[in-house]
């Protein structure tokens, strides 16, 4: 399989979570004093914070459903920042999850979903290169742990 995205040690492809559309958001902060009888004075302060936008339609049978989800989810819960890189090698920076959105339509006759839409946000917190690496193993003992505890909840 072919790797679309990496967002810390989750991978995005056609098995966990294909996505149809990825926005970046870029904005930069300007500061304004006020002055009397002319214009305010502009001042450039920087870069505000990037924002990524994920989404698209799961099919369970065919694609990632549930489980791809879930790591979602469990990643969010952590409240960490992960490395965002996509599949042409390009590094976004350190991202935290900060929404997810699922809508399940389409239903089976048990009512399982046949089609689940997604939205992913992600925000970029990182400062400096150190923070941008940051402790892959951390992340995969993380990772390792919460899938371990969840499909304990989900085949139960």
């Amino acid at each position: 399989m072919v790797m679309m995205a990496a967002l810390g040690v989750f991978v995005f492809e056609l098995r966990t979570v294909p996505y149809q559309s990825l926005q970046k958001q870029q904005t930069w902060r300007h500061g304004f004093t006020q002055r009397v009888a002319r214009r305010p004075a502009q001042q450039f302060i920087g870069p505000d914070t990037d924002v990524i936008t994920l989404s698209g339609a799961l099919y369970p049978s065919l694609t990632g459903g549930k489980v791809s989800l879930l790591a979602l989810e469990l990643m969010a819960d952590s409240g960490k920042a992960w490395s965002f890189i996509d599949g042409t090698g390009t590094i976004h920076g350190m991202f935290v999850i900060t929404d997810l959105q699922r809508t399940h339509t389409e239903f089976f006759q048990d009512g399982a979903a046949r089609k689940i839409d997604f939205s992913l946000t992600l925000k970029r917190v990182d400062d400096s290169i150190s923070q941008m690496l940051g402790d892959l193993s951390d992340q995969l003992g993380m990772m390792a742990n919460g899938a371990g505890e969840a499909m304990k909840g989900v085949l139960s």
